[in-house]
């Protein structure tokens, strides 16, 4: 290995160890978020079961009622729990990860259909600019063509009617005044 190539190797390290270490900051504080977030929903479970007890008590809820709204109330608690666990902010990551590429996939086709865009537009502008400019070539020839017909014209008018160079003796004679043939 050249100095040069050691030199860009430990560019291009140094430049991807800032983006590692903002990667690595960015899954840190999705974690706190993501067991935040856990904490939030044990204690909802945790909150509502209590609630659906102190119903049952007051006579608002039969027991069959209190169990079932208990149930829920107990699996809202342990995902909760689950979401505070290792296993738990793998998973949310790993949903986080997916949401991410879909997002991902979502720009690149909006940047498709930019480029699609402005390729179209760009052909339109190119077929329009493409038409003017035949049709500049195709007015101009028929100018062109407009003059040298009234040339000819104007010279035709300027010549006599007879254009015979040679006349015969007394030919003029029986030419009447006005009609030539």
């Amino acid at each position: 290995m050249s100095f040069r190539e050691i030199a860009i190797s430990i560019r291009a390290v140094n430049r991807a160890s800032h983006e590692f270490a903002r990667i690595k900051s960015d899954a840190e504080s999705l974690s706190a978020s993501i067991r935040a977030l856990g904490t939030a929903v044990a204690g909802l479970g945790a909150m509502g079961s209590s609630v659906v007890h102190l119903a049952h008590t007051f006579g608002l809820l039969n027991t069959e009622q209190t169990r079932t709204l208990a149930s829920l109330m107990y699996l809202v608690t342990v995902m909760g729990m689950f979401m505070r666990t290792s296993m738990g902010l793998a998973v949310a990551q790993k949903v986080y990860a997916a949401a991410c590429w879909i997002a991902n996939a979502a720009q690149q086709a909006l940047n498709i259909s930019y480029a699609t865009f402005l390729a179209l537009t760009g052909v339109g502008i190119a077929a329009i600019i493409a038409a003017a400019a035949a049709v500049s070539y195709f007015a101009s020839q028929m100018r062109s063509a407009t003059e040298s017909v009234k040339e000819y014209n104007e010279a035709v008018a300027e010549t006599p009617a007879r254009t015979r160079s040679i006349t015969r003796a007394g030919e003029e004679e029986f030419y009447r005044r006005g009609v030539e043939r």
